[in-house]
């Protein structure tokens, strides 16, 4: 197994998508230090500075709507193999096809737990730079602070295995991609929009982040826009543990739905 774990994280460091999602996880910890550059108080609507708790939550929160990417990278990374048959050389390498299933869940998770840290280091360091340029002192204390994006990398790992789960079994690329995009980014924020169904919304995986995370701004700027009240999300710890199911119930559909079928 070790060897198999070896094998899947060299292939998944040598290939293209190991820099598009470097470049990718430090530009998204970079646009947080441009937003605190700019300011909360200068958005639209305003909202309360960098030197209040409320205005760096608002950023560390416009952070944790990206912890989604990395389930995009895990599906294509996955689905990829099936599209260029280099998955045909895995299995006759590992007949027993659990093995190399379960370590492409451990590599990626490795791979979305450093894209995560990658990420959290690059907002720190925005954050804390911005404050320091503006001559302010972040809203909320240091470890505070480190703590929640702490939070937001590791939910960057659990939404690989997401992301490898779909990939193992949709197996076609772009379909896997569009079900991944367009979840994540589409229909988990349109049932806010729908009363009564919003009520599911703590139990999704974007609403259990969001309780973990700390991060009502979703849920307010929908309840703003619709006039209804903002749906009311789950304390951090059973937000994590949601999230910790999600990825366990992932990792298992990943590793036995696809043993009885066939590769090509």
């Amino acid at each position: 197994m070790t060897a198999l774990i070896s094998a899947e994280w060299l292939r998944l460091t040598t290939t293209r998508l190991w820099l598009w999602g470097s470049l990718a996880a430090l530009g998204s910890g970079g646009l947080v230090g441009l937003l605190a550059i700019v300011g909360p108080e200068n958005f639209t609507p305003p909202l309360p500075g960098l030197d209040t708790a409320q205005g760096t939550l608002v950023l560390i929160g416009l952070l944790g709507l990206t912890t989604f990417a990395p389930a995009l990278l895990g599906t294509a990374a996955v689905a990829s193999e099936y599209r260029h048959r280099t998955i045909t050389t895995t299995a006759l390498f590992a007949p027993r096809r659990w093995t190399w299933l379960a370590a492409k869940l451990v590599a990626y998770a490795g791979g979305g737990l450093v894209y995560g840290l990658l990420t959290a280091a690059t907002a720190a360091a925005a954050l804390f730079a911005a404050a320091a340029i503006k001559g302010v002192t972040l809203g909320l204390p240091a470890t505070t602070v480190l703590a929640l994006l702490g939070r937001i990398a590791l939910t960057m790992a659990v939404y690989t295995l997401l992301g490898v789960a779909v990939g193992a079994l949709l197996r076609n690329q772009v379909t896997a991609l569009v079900v991944v995009g367009g979840y994540f980014y589409m229909i988990e924020t349109a049932l806010l929009l729908i009363p009564g169904i919003q009520a599911l919304y703590p139990y999704l995986p974007g609403g259990a982040t969001a309780a973990l995370t700390g991060s009502t701004y979703l849920a307010e700027a929908v309840a703003d826009q619709t006039g209804t009240a903002a749906a009311q999300l789950l304390p951090a710890p059973v937000g994590g543990a949601v999230l910790l199911g999600y990825a366990l119930i992932a990792g298992a559909v990943a590793v036995a739905a696809p043993l009885r079928r066939d590769i090509a």
